[in-house]
């Protein structure tokens, strides 16, 4: 279960969506209402999974007696042609439930492969990988889930749970200094400081921030910054970060590097459901 989502209510949104209060018209048509159908959802991509649970929960809705058996965890990395869930049911109901099963797995999955990617390159650097905020409205908890699976670690989940300073809020606050002493002052025991020039360190740092965020700086100013910083608290790269950077970023001694391409621009993997008459 993904902490913080009613998947139920995620399903029954996303099949009304679907269903347009009309129901599947081509599915009541064609599809004898006592016709039953095995199905096997296979990856033609090798992926890293994720979304099976979420999958399973749109065809139990629509037929609570269907049998499903998930082939792969969550989490798995898998070659082209690995078969992730097989089920049997009433045919009208997996059909109908087949998009939206679909959809998310393969969101799901392609951000959680991307996002493998990246891990994958910073191995051995001592780097942990963040994911962001730059994901799909109301898809956050799926989203975020699914970089876990890839094997980075979730960032802030929304505007409640840190503060974090950029550089509009240092604008309108008047500075760095300014900005970090009015969060401290409010008792927000966590401060994140984006810093985008070395001279912004040390007035955040004396001013109480508890992580600095790097942001858009080239390996060898990166390097520096850490250096200056000490260790007196865990820094963070962003900006300008994909796969032919990160390594090299990661290699400056930074605590974290973050990266809103693994929600924003990861390809959805390519993951079918194929039926056979039982």
């Amino acid at each position: 279960m993904i902490d913080g989502l009613d998947l139920d209510a995620f399903v029954r949104a996303t099949l009304a969506e679907d269903l347009g209060g009309a129901g599947d018209t081509t599915s009541a048509a064609v599809i004898p209402d006592d016709a039953r159908f095995t199905g096997v959802m296979d990856s033609r991509d090798a992926i890293t999974v994720a979304g099976l649970e979420i999958a399973e929960a749109f065809f139990r809705a629509l037929d609570p007696e269907v049998r499903v058996e998930r082939l792969v965890d969550d989490g798995a990395r898998v070659p082209a042609g690995t078969d992730l869930m097989r089920l049997e049911g009433r045919a009208r109901a997996m059909l109908t439930a087949e998009r939206s099963a679909l959809n998310t797995v393969q969101h799901l999955s392609g951000i959680a492969t991307l996002t493998r990617s990246y891990v994958d390159k910073i191995a051995g650097t001592g780097a942990t990988l963040l994911d962001t905020r730059k994901t799909l409205p109301g898809l956050r908890r799926l989203e975020k889930y699914a970089t876990r699976m890839g094997g980075a670690s979730n960032h802030r989940m929304g505007l409640w749970d840190a503060a974090m300073i950029k550089d509009n809020h240092v604008a309108v606050a008047g500075g760095v200094s300014e900005a970090v002493r009015r969060a401290r002052s409010a008792g927000i025991a966590e401060v994140i400081v984006e810093v985008d020039r070395v001279d912004q360190i040390e007035p955040a740092l004396a001013a109480g921030a508890t992580r600095l965020l790097l942001d858009n700086m080239p390996p060898a100013i990166l390097r520096g910054a850490v250096t200056l910083v000490g260790g007196r608290v865990p820094t963070e790269a962003s900006g300008g970060v994909n796969l032919e950077t990160i390594r090299a970023i990661a290699e400056t001694g930074v605590d974290f590097v973050s990266v809103g391409r693994l929600t924003q621009s990861a390809p959805a993997a390519d993951i079918g459901l194929d039926f056979a008459t039982a």
